[in-house]
This record gives C-alpha cells, structure tokens and sequence, in this order.
C-alpha cells in the first residue's frame, strides 16, 4: 500500500534523536503510526490529534501496553506533516515545556524555509 496521501518527514533531527533512545518494539509502532498518518485521509484522532492553545501543532500518538508515547508535528500546505521532538509520556497532561520546545521548532522551520 504505496498511496499516500500526504508526505511526512522529520525537521533537523530531533525526531532522529529521540526515535534512536527508543526500544525496536516502540520504533516499530512510531513507524506504523507515521504509515498511518501518510495514508489516511482522515486519521483517526487516536493517532494524531491537535494541540489545543497552539498555532498548529498536532501530536501523533503512539501507544504500547500501558506505555504512551508523543511525537510533535504540523502541517506545511496541507500535505506535509513536519516531525518535531517527541517524548514518553508519563502524566496525563502533556507538559508544556515539550509544547514549547516544539513550537520553538516549528516557528524555526518556518523562518528556515524563508
């Protein structure tokens, strides 16, 4: 199943950098999640879901056992989904220094891409 409808790719190498510290068990469920994301006209929001309080911001959801994982990301004209930070989530309120850091990176992709 090669039909994606939107392309996502990672921005500098944070996503790199935080997928490398993980387990192949989870690496394998963030790929599955990204295959979702590119293939799914609407994704289910169990999958990505928007930040509220952002410009933007969405957050792919990556879930394995009792274990949660979150991944920062946004849309750039509608198709590309741009891979920020990511974390392990360990309360049920994501914290806001993660939110920061990934609209720090975001609002730096856009000044890059000028």
């Amino acid at each position: 199943m090669d039909n994606k409808v939107r392309e996502v790719i990672a921005y500098e190498n944070h996503f790199e950098d935080f997928l490398l510290k993980q387990d192949k068990k989870v690496q394998d469920k963030i790929f599955k999640v990204i295959e979702i994301i590119e293939t799914y006209e609407q994704v289910p929001s169990q999958y990505l879901k928007s930040i509220v309080g952002t410009k933007g911001l969405y957050e792919a959801r990556v879930k394995l056992g009792s274990n949660i994982w979150r991944v920062f990301c946004f849309f750039d004209k509608g198709k590309l989904v741009i891979l920020l930070n990511g974390f392990q989530k360990k309360s049920q309120k994501t914290p806001s220094k993660e939110i920061k850091k990934a609209e720090k990176l975001m609002n730096q992709y856009y000044h890059d891409k000028k």
